[in-house]
């Protein structure tokens, strides 16, 4: 139970830094101490080293806390569940083409701060096609599919997983309301064209 409730601390604490940062709000107030186009060139690509640096506590608890085992699959079912977290890889992978991953990471941003191009970047269109038509959050959902079916569930697993899906259901939600603000009646549309958010629904 100790590992259990570290590892979902560990989670906690990577979700409040994230959600703390990722709103416009910090920019904001980044501003007149950086400059608009130091936080337009530089925020993005922070903001992803330090998520990457606050999910790790989380990780390497799983990795290394005793943990009980809840279940472990036999053979040949374990092997259909390697083959559900494979298809999960490669919808992530076809997920992430949909998008600029450079500018995602931040990397677009801050190599046009350096060659000294306008900033911020114009914005993407919205993505409505390939994996988009089935689910509105496909690397959340296509995530989900590579943690979940594991053959083999531990405690401090079963941890991360759940504070994994809350993390996504509640990140799905704010995005919603970003795209919403950013692209009005198109993505209003789109959400009663295709239902599910980050579970594909019919």
């Amino acid at each position: 139970m100790t590992s259990f409730l570290i590892v979902v601390a560990a989670m906690a604490f990577f979700g409040i830094v994230h959600s703390l940062t990722a709103g416009m709000q910090l920019r904001r107030r980044l501003h007149p101490i950086f400059g608009e186009r130091v936080v337009a060139g530089w925020y993005r690509l922070a903001y992803n080293i330090l998520s990457g640096i606050t999910l790790l506590p989380a990780l390497a608890a799983v990795a290394i806390l005793p943990a009980d085992v809840i279940y472990a699959v036999p053979l040949p079912w374990a092997l259909l569940m390697r083959g559900l977290q494979l298809i999960g890889l490669l919808g992530l992978a076809v997920a992430a083409t949909a998008f600029d991953l450079f500018r995602f990471i931040g990397i677009a941003q801050a190599l046009a701060f350096l060659e000294g191009k306008e900033l911020p970047l114009l914005s993407e269109p919205l993505n409505t096609g390939g994996v988009y038509r089935i689910v509105r959050h496909p690397l959340y959902f296509f995530s989900l599919l590579i943690i979940w079916p594991n053959p083999t569930m531990t405690t401090t697993l079963l941890a991360f997983n759940l504070a994994a899906t809350l993390y996504f259901f509640i990140g799905s939600r704010v995005e919603e309301q970003r795209l919403l603000a950013m692209h009005g009646e198109d993505y209003a549309k789109y959400r009663q064209e295709v239902h599910g958010g980050i579970i594909p629904l019919p």
